[in-house]
């Protein structure tokens, strides 16, 4: 159906304001961690589809990453399968651990790899398991309350990262949809924090940027307005004196890791917003919280 004057006015007039992020990062690659609200809201799940598609048909080179949670609650409720959790991380014994990969590897991933196809891209899922994509190893933790070691199950932390296997999807023009899932040198299977992975992943590639889809608006100040720019020195003050803490403490910390480790920058950024990852990347003030390393907050 034809576009009328006023609408492919309108069309012109956001790509032209748009081209010079167009051409800024052409070529980048950028990982999207998804979750939260955009996962489960339709008009959010097909907003963030359209964003990945449209990042790849101008040149970038998007990595989603995505999380499960609530998913998995769901089934495990349903199986009347009892879910315990220590220091908000999921304890996974093997009954869980299939769920886990049952929602993570087979439901989850390949509704996203559907939906980013419907949307006329061209997506392909995988877990770690996939190409030994995520060398994983079992998670040791201690206690927060008595600093003993806790015994999480199949709850994995990431070892290694190939990333020969990223770099055959993204020479192959396809954008890679990656489920949190890894196996250590046994074979055994772990689950591991999408955040992680998300982090990892960006590392390993030198992307240009991180992004974290939340449920909130932003990192916010102590009087609870939301901060849009920050360079790591000022996130490590905010964590001192006690301005981030609780729920938003592993984001920020993944973030900061990131970035530390040649990122040039993360976000966490409001995942309730409609089409909000492209809002992060074509406008100055975004939607949530810019973290980079240098010593402006611009991070750009």
């Amino acid at each position: 159906m034809p576009l009328d004057f006023a609408a492919a006015k309108n069309i012109a007039n956001v790509l032209t304001e748009a081209l010079p992020y167009i051409q800024k990062f052409t070529g980048s690659t950028i990982v999207v961690k998804y979750g939260g609200n955009a996962m489960t809201d339709e008009v959010l799940k097909n907003s963030f589809a359209r964003d990945i598609v449209l990042m790849k048909l101008v040149g970038m080179n998007p990595v989603v990453v995505h999380g499960g949670g609530p998913q998995i609650g769901s089934l495990l409720t349903k199986l009347d399968i009892q879910s315990e959790f220590i220091d908000g991380i999921r304890v996974t014994d093997s009954k869980t651990m299939d769920v886990v990969e049952m929602v993570l590897g087979g439901l989850v991933n390949k509704e996203i790899v559907a939906l980013l196809n419907k949307n006329q891209g061209k997506a392909i899922g995988i877990t770690g398991k996939d190409g030994n994509l995520i060398q994983a190893k079992k998670l040791l933790k201690k206690s927060l309350v008595d600093s003993k070691m806790l015994d999480m199950g199949q709850v994995g932390s990431i070892e290694k990262i190939n990333r020969e296997v990223l770099d055959t999807l993204k020479n192959s023009n396809f954008i890679p949809v990656i489920a949190p899932i890894g196996t250590d040198r046994t074979g055994a299977t772990y689950n591991i924090n999408a955040d992680t992975v998300a982090g990892e992943i960006a590392k390993v590639l030198g992307a240009e940027k991180l992004m974290l889809l939340t449920n909130i608006a932003g990192v916010m100040d102590k009087e609870g307005k939301v901060v849009t720019g920050l360079t790591t020195a000022q996130v490590d003050d905010m964590i001192a004196d006690g301005t981030i803490h609780g729920g938003m403490l592993p984001k920020i910390e993944c973030a900061l890791d990131a970035v530390n480790s040649g990122v040039r920058s993360a976000h966490i950024i409001d995942g309730r917003v409609e089409h909000a990852v492209l809002l992060e990347i074509f406008t100055n003030t975004g939607v949530g919280t810019l973290i980079s390393n240098s010593r402006s907050s611009d991070g750009e």
